[in-house]
């Protein structure tokens, strides 16, 4: 088999003769390729992708984040599929090839000619050779994801209890559906032909502590035989199950939703309608260049068939694009097989292997540490002189993953056993060679990041993550080398004489975390005090601060202090949000959002929240966070809204403040059958021990009274799941973006340890974040992550529990209602009057800022010190309405806060 023909120059260099290419698929190899194509700028070359999906193409890696949001998950920039070279057709099938004639054809009837033409058809989702396997649903692509959370749904509301699914298949996709339905709320069990887990990638140890892992998850295991029968009863009883899976030996598993996930079936179909070499289980015959046997034709991913081999990683698929793109560029990079890494996504369970983590090599040596009881299992594959590093495999703690798997190949730099974490192994700094991978999915070296810290004639230097992302793409796809990406990063920059920069701004040199423990060191408690002390330099200009360090200082005033934060001067500090004590909406009014600990509420209250809207014309809406917020407010309503509220015994609810926005409950015990302790009881307790703490960043809890977590814990800052001998406690996990899953922290905890560990983390956590770091990234960025956090908080290892137990005491005893503070004191009225001149203002429903110089609105600096006295007065003049450049013009004068 001989590689496609390209023209080029005597050097080597690729002519400049216009060239068709057609990429068939539009998954993520397609993907890759377009990005290799685009950045060896071919010149006239066309690139023209056709996807039969209807979206672009996505990152089927994080495919099971779509179960729990609705994040497209759309690779790269968009500005990729609008470059002027390109073209993406999606929702276009390609249904025949012409290697001859250089011409695709479409499901419409079109016909496209191709000068060189890309096979990237992914795989299908088969299901087991059984009868009734129609009824079976596949885990394979997005629509396939969203019709199970749909029919997830669907049976849950219609059963009125958990539905019961069964997934076939027990590798990464079927345990990834397996989690993804779980985290739905279903009853999942797992089918697996073999006695273990991930056979494919795990051996009998580690699969074993695999299974006990997953059952300790929740999961119900089948394992050892696969299905030899499916029947199916639409007519069932209402409340039984349809569907039954039959095995050989083993029990019948019933089940509402039967899902599979046992591997991939290359989609060659194309290829071997136009008679192209076929590999013994499917699949486009390539050779290490990537080329098929047709001339022009090459294939690249899932159905491209290496060394009779088929495989559904991405790692390979990136890699065999690179191939073709350099070839396709007149260079002469080949294909060196499969990188077989891989990395399980699942909540709560910590899996991954490397290279040879079975010893199939000659006089191979295992260094294994196993704690079953524990369920942990690590394990390195060395050479038999123990220096060479062959692959490794983690079970329930992978954390030397991403340092290690740079390493496959090469000489370790110190002993096998202090590479293993769990048995307590303090591994030597290791040197990363510049050629060392460090990110498997866009094959990106040490030398590249490296590179990129520098920056070169066309590129600025790279001195954040961010930059070395957009850069290099290391950490766009699956994330697992992030921590190691930037360990190099940093390490780079300080080797290049280059500041590592963690300060707060231009005027603080100190991170958040260090200021914090310079004001409780120093009892300093104001914002001039702090910046005279450790602002630099300590000038004028820099005692007014900035949108960054002001928010900042007040919240590490607020979270030391438990003052109220409108009260020393300190509300000048706020954003707009906390200076008004409620969240400004885009129309310029506010929103109002009484507590309701844990969603429980009596009738009533549920009057008085509707009396209060009916009033003022607010518009309702029950949130996500088990609330009622009443948008539509204006300023000066906010006093008299809250004093009908705090008089029903209603407290702020902080929506507006980096603090305990809510605590999410099921009903527990109380009402639910399946409830095992009281869920809404410890909600409401953990609500108000916590309310009004001050954060770098907000914190929501949940509590869930079962395992079948229907108040989604596990998404939460702080999660709380029953057991029947406690409560689990898990921590650091976040919505938004970049949704993360909490991690488990500590098991079968009592009512009294429970608190005193949340008391500890969150503390830790307020002391040592960083700005508007969630606690998914401040544990990420941790040296060790949760396992950190478990020493300090469970171990006391830094011997400060008392300290954090102590500040959280403090915060508990001393708390007070922000709206029933302000509502007693006339000073802080005074920021609810539309005008700072005027005892009240007239309901226009405009708000006014005046500028007698430059006749534009003031700042919100100016506002602030306006307000507060500590600032020029804002003269009075021609008013500006804020909104409503039509609007009537109100009697008085003033500026409007």
């Amino acid at each position: 088999m001989s590689a496609p023909s390209t023209a080029t120059t005597t050097d080597g260099a690729p002519t400049g003769e216009a060239r068709r290419i057609v990429v068939v698929g539009g998954g993520p190899a397609a993907h890759r390729l377009t990005e290799a194509l685009l950045a060896r700028r071919l010149p006239g070359t066309t690139i023209t992708v056709f996807a039969e999906e209807p979206v672009a193409p996505y990152d089927r890696v994080a495919l099971s984040r779509r179960f729990e949001t609705d994040d497209d998950l759309l690779l790269g920039e968009p500005s990729l599929w609008e470059h002027p070279a390109v073209t993406l057709r999606t929702g276009v099938a390609v249904t025949g090839i012409d290697p001859d004639a250089r011409t695709a054809t479409t499901a419409a009837g079109e016909t496209v000619d191709y000068d060189e033409l890309v096979l990237a058809t992914g795989s299908s989702a088969p299901r087991p050779p059984i009868e009734n396997s129609e009824h079976i649903a596949v885990y394979r692509t997005l629509d396939d994801v969203d019709w199970l959370r749909a029919k997830a749904a669907e049976l849950a509301e219609g059963l009125g209890r958990a539905p019961r699914c069964a997934v076939i298949g027990g590798g990464l996709l079927g345990l990834e559906a397996a989690g993804g339905l779980q985290g739905r709320g279903a009853e999942v069990t797992v089918v697996h032909s073999r006695p273990w887990l991930m056979n494919a990638q795990l051996d009998e140890f580690g699969g074993r502590t695999l299974n006990r892992l997953l059952e300790q998850e929740g999961c119900t295991l089948q394992l050892g035989e696969r299905p030899a029968a499916l029947t199916v009863d639409l007519e069932r009883a209402e409340r039984t199950h349809p569907y039954t899976l039959h095995f050989p030996t083993a029990d019948d598993v019933a089940a509402d939703l039967v899902v599979a996930a046992i591997g991939i079936t290359a989609r060659d179909e194309l290829a071997r309608a136009a008679g192209l070499e076929l590999g013994p289980r499917g699949g486009a015959v390539i050779d290490d260049t990537c080329a098929t046997s047709a001339d022009g034709v090459w294939a690249i991913g899932e159905v491209a068939c290496f060394e009779d081999t088929t495989m559904g990683l991405v790692a390979p698929a990136n890699a065999m694009a690179e191939v073709v793109a350099d070839r396709l560029a007149g260079g002469d990079a080949t294909f060196d097989g499969f990188d077989t890494a891989a990395k399980l996504k699942l909540a709560g369970v910590d899996v991954a292997s490397f290279g040879d983590g079975f010893a199939e090599a000659d006089d191979a040596l295992e260094v294994v540490f196993a704690d079953p009881a524990e369920g942990v299992y690590q394990k390195l594959v060395v050479s038999d002189d123990a220096k060479t590093l062959l692959g490794g495999i983690f079970v329930g703690d992978a954390s030397p993953y991403s340092s290690l798997r740079p390493l496959l190949g090469r000489e370790l730099p110190s002993e096998p056993g202090s590479f293993l974490s769990a048995a307590g192994g303090e591994p030597a700094e290791v040197e990363l060679p510049d050629d060392a991978q460090i990110c498997s999915c866009q094959d990106v070296c040490a030398g590249s990041i490296r590179s990129a810290v520098a920056g070169d004639g066309e590129n600025p230097p790279c001195g954040d993550i961010g930059a070395i992302k957009a850069c290099t793409g290391a950490g766009t796809q699956c994330g697992s080398c992030l921590p190691l990406t930037k360990k190099i990063m940093e390490k780079e920059m300080r080797s290049q004489g280059l500041e590592v920069s963690t300060a707060l701004c231009e005027h603080f040199a100190h991170s958040r975390s260090e200021l914090f423990e310079a004001v409780r060191a120093t009892g300093l408690t104001s914002f001039t005090a702090i910046v005279d002390r450790f602002g630099t330099p300590a000038d004028a200009a820099t005692n007014f601060g900035c949108d960054i360090c002001k928010p900042a200082v007040a919240s590490i005033l607020a979270a030391e202090y438990d003052e109220h934060i409108l009260d020393d001067g300190r509300g000048a500090l706020q954003d707009t949000n906390d200076r008004a004590l409620a969240n400004m909406q885009k129309d310029g009014t506010y929103s109002v959002v009484p507590r309701v600990p844990a969603g429980e509420i009596t009738p009533e209250k549920l009057a008085v929240i509707a009396e209060v809207a009916r009033e003022f014309d607010l518009y309702t809406k029950i949130t996500g966070a088990q609330r009622i917020d009443l948008f539509g407010a204006r300023l000066e309503q906010l006093p008299s809204i809250w004093k009908r509220l705090v008089d029903a015994g209603f407290e702020s609810g902080q929506a507006y403040g980096k603090a305990l926005r809510n605590v999410k409950s099921c009903v527990g015990s109380t009402w639910c059958r399946y409830g095992v302790q009281d869920s809404v009881a410890m909600a409401v307790e953990l609500e108000m021990r916590y309310r009004g703490l001050r954060s770098p960043h907000k914190l929501k809890f949940g509590v869930s009274g079962c395992a079948r977590e229907c108040a989604e814990a596990r998404g939460k800052d702080v999660g709380v799941i029953a057991t029947a001998e406690g409560w689990n406690l898990y921590v650091g996990g976040n919505g938004g973006a970049t949704p993360a899953h909490a991690e488990l922290l500590a098991k079968d905890l009592d009512d009294e340890t429970l608190l005193r560990y949340i008391d500890r983390c969150i503390i830790y956590y307020v002391r040592t974040a960083d700005r508007l770091q969630r606690t998914a990234h401040w544990m990420a960025e941790l040296d060790g992550g949760v396992d950190h956090v478990h020493d300090v908080v469970v171990q006391d290892s830094l011997g400060i529990a008392a300290d954090l137990e102590e500040a959280m005491a403090r915060h508990v005893d001393t708390y007070e209602d922000e709206w029933a503070a302000t509502l007693r004191d006339p000073e802080k009225l005074r920021r609810f009057r539309s005008f700072v001149n005027a005892p009240e203002a007239p309901d226009t429903g405009l708000s006014y800022v005046v500028d007698r110089d430059q006749r534009r609105p003031a700042t919100e600096e100016e506002l602030a010190a306006a307000e507060t006295g500590e600032g020029p007065v804002l003269l009075s003049g021609p008013r500006i309405p804020v909104r409503g450049a039509d609007a009537p013009q109100p009697a008085g004068v003033g500026v409007s806060s």
